[in-house]
Parts: structure tokens; C-alpha cells; sequence
């Protein structure tokens, strides 16, 4: 068989060539290792941290047993609900994901009476947590009572009152639809951003707008409010798809929505226009923007709780806009959209924006002078 020299030689020339650059060579090479090591340390599908919390009367010894057997396994730690009573707000409000309510008179009480119901107050928004919660604290009142009343059998099993709140029938739509549209909204916004400003220096044409009577702002500003704008309009056709084919509800306020719909979309835009003055050829922006999604989409909690990441990894989280903005529409639109979640994640994703902007406004400043 004889080889083509031709074929050979043009083979070689696109190694080099690729191989040549560092940028190209770390994300062939190091990025994939980097991901590979943090996701498997990161992404877990056990159910864990959940915050648990327990209204119960300080004489009720057993159900006081329950929550520190609870808090003391590796499911449950203790939700921040100081000061609060309601155990729907506990939970509206985003500081608990369930909550243990003793009957009238206490749960120990009722255990000698052979009347003692339990409530379990669920939040659903995240349906893998929200049906093993059930299990794992059937599983610890059991154990507890038992072992408090010196019982080798329960006479019968304890009944549980489950109130799953937010998403009742469990519906995966209802918990991955949101998601989908977070990665929508960035492809519209960051991807295009990105590869427009990357596909005027590939052609030459950027060369024309350093020569031209603008200010670099001006330049700036011309290459990313277009995005902001056609995210933004693309913004109530994903809305309007989630709610009417997939039956995803609005309980909250479509004003709020679009705020933090807004703070997103500059988000993605910043985030899009920094990474692109790192980039000097589409070829590194598409995997730029790849390496950038994934690891985006895996630590948003669109798949995996956040909370079962460890907690050194848990601030790559943080600093994902996606996982902000994921959390806001599922908050919004199922919960109703507590006051103060919302100010900490839209405050979280102006203050990426601002950063962001101002590190890109440096480097193309230096490129444009």
C-alpha cells in the first residue's frame, strides 16, 4: 500500500501547528486531568447535607433523640432557623430543606398514648432529595424509639404525615426544565459573544475598529450590548416553553424574574467578552467555551445537589452564575421567591458582572492603545 506523502506531510503541519501553541496544548492535555479529578471527587448522587430542622418541645426527650441522631449521621446538618416558628417558611425561605413537626403534647407523649404522628415537611424543588429525606428519617425514628423505650420490636410502625411541598407528585420536569433553560440563555448569550469578538480578530477586521474615531468603551459596549438584548429577548420564548409545554408554574413575580434574568444575561455576556480576549482564533474559543460549560453545568446543582460536594470544592459553586441563576428560577417559580434569596444570588451574579467587565475593559484597553 503506498502512503501519500502529500496526505503525511499535511497530517504533520496540523500537529505542529496545533501543538505548537500552549493554550492549545493545556486544554488538550491538562484541562481534561483537571476535570476528570475534580468531578470525581465533587459530583455524588448520594443524598447528604440535608438541613434538617425539628419543632419540638424541650421535655420531648425521644423526638429531641431523633434530631441529634439525625444531625449526627452523614444525611442531616442543622438548618439556620433562628427566630423562626413557621416551618413552611423555614422552608419558603430556603434556610431548611425539611422539617420534623412533633404532634400536640409531644412525640413521646404520644408514643405511651400509641398517638404520636409525625409531620415531614418537605421542600421537593430538588426531587432526588426530596424522596430519600422520607426514608432516611423513618429509618432514625425507628432506630430511636426502639432503643429509648427499650423495645427489641416496634408494636407498630411509626406513621409518618408527608407534606411535599412546591413539587407534591415529584415531577422531574418540573426540577430539570430550569435548568435547560439556564444552559439555553448561555449558549445565546456567552458562546455568541465570545465568538464574535474572536471571529474579528481572526479575520483582520478588529485592526479597523482600533483604527477607527471610537473611544475603546464605546467598543466595548457595541460588542456586548447586542448580546444583552437578544438574551434577553430570547428569554420569554424559554419562559413561555417551560410553562405551557412542561407545565412548570410562575408562583412568584415576573418582575422579580426578569431581574434576575437580566443580571444573568450580563452575567454570561461579561463572562463570554472576558474569556474572548484571552482567545486569538475560533478554534480556542470553541474549546474555550466548551471547557468553560461543562464544568458550569456540573457544579450548578442541575444535576447534582451542591450540598453532597465537599465543602473545599463547594466555592467553584459559588462562583458559578449558573448555579445562581438556577437556584432564582427554581426559587421564583416554584417557591414563590423569598426576598432575601433572591438580593444574596442576584447581588452575587451583578458583582461576577462587575468583575468580569472590568478585568475585560482592562485587557482590551491595553489591545486598543
Amino acid at each position: 500500500m503506498k502512503i501519500n506523502p502529500t496526505l503525511i506531510g499535511f497530517i504533520k503541519k496540523e500537529l505542529i501547528q496545533t501543538l505548537r501553541d500552549p493554550r492549545m496544548k493545556f486544554l488538550l492535555f491538562v484541562a481534561p486531568i483537571v476535570q476528570m479529578t475534580i468531578f470525581g471527587v465533587a459530583l455524588s448522587s448520594d443524598v447528604k447535607n440535608i438541613r434538617l430542622a425539628a419543632i419540638f418541645d424541650s421535655k420531648d426527650y425521644v423526638m429531641r433523640d431523633i434530631y441529634e441522631r439525625s444531625i449526627e449521621g452523614k444525611w442531616f446538618v442543622p438548618a439556620s432557623v433562628a427566630g423562626e416558628t413557621d416551618p413552611f417558611q423555614m422552608i419558603k425561605s430556603g434556610r431548611a430543606d425539611a422539617v420534623l413537626v412533633a404532634p400536640p403534647g409531644g412525640f413521646t407523649r404520644g408514643l405511651g398514648r400509641r398517638d404520636a404522628p409525625l409531620q415531614l415537611l418537605v421542600d421537593a424543588t430538588n426531587v432526588t432529595q426530596g424522596q430519600s429525606v422520607e426514608n432516611y428519617l423513618r429509618t432514625i425514628v425507628q432506630s430511636t424509639v426502639m432503643d429509648d423505650l427499650k423495645l427489641k420490636k416496634l408494636p407498630e410502625p411509626i406513621q409518618f404525615s408527608v407534606r411535599v411541598l412546591y413539587n407534591p407528585e415529584l415531577e422531574t420536569p418540573l426540577f430539570m426544565v430550569p435548568g435547560v433553560m439556564c444552559s439555553l440563555m448561555v449558549l445565546t448569550t456567552m458562546i455568541l459573544s465570545m465568538t464574535a469578538i474572536v471571529r474579528e480578530k481572526e479575520m483582520g477586521t478588529f485592526e479597523m475598529l482600533i483604527s477607527a474615531p471610537i473611544s475603546s468603551t464605546e467598543v466595548i459596549l457595541g460588542k456586548t450590548i447586542p448580546y444583552v438584548i437578544l438574551g434577553m429577548a430570547n428569554f420569554p420564548l424559554t419562559l413561555g416553553v417551560a410553562m405551557f409545554a412542561f407545565g412548570v408554574p410562575l408562583r412568584g413575580s415576573f418582575f422579580i424574574l426578569l431581574i434576575a434574568a437580566f443580571a444573568f444575561v450580563c452575567t454570561s455576556v461579561a463572562i463570554g467578552v472576558l474569556i474572548s480576549t484571552f482567545c486569538k482564533n475560533q478554534q480556542q474559543s470553541t474549546l474555550a467555551s466548551f471547557m468553560y460549560m461543562f464544568p458550569a453545568t456540573m457544579f450548578s446543582g442541575m444535576m447534582f445537589p451542591v450540598a453532597n460536594m465537599p465543602n473545599y470544592l463547594k466555592w467553584i459553586a459559588y462562583c458559578d452564575p449558573l448555579e445562581h441563576y438556577l437556584g432564582l428560577l427554581r426559587n421564583i417559580m416554584l417557591k414563590g421567591g423569598g426576598m432575601h434569596y433572591v438580593v444574596v444570588h442576584v447581588s452575587a451574579l451583578i458583582l461576577m458582572a462587575v468583575i468580569c467587565m472590568f478585568v475585560s475593559f482592562k485587557r482590551f484597553r491595553t489591545t486598543l492603545q
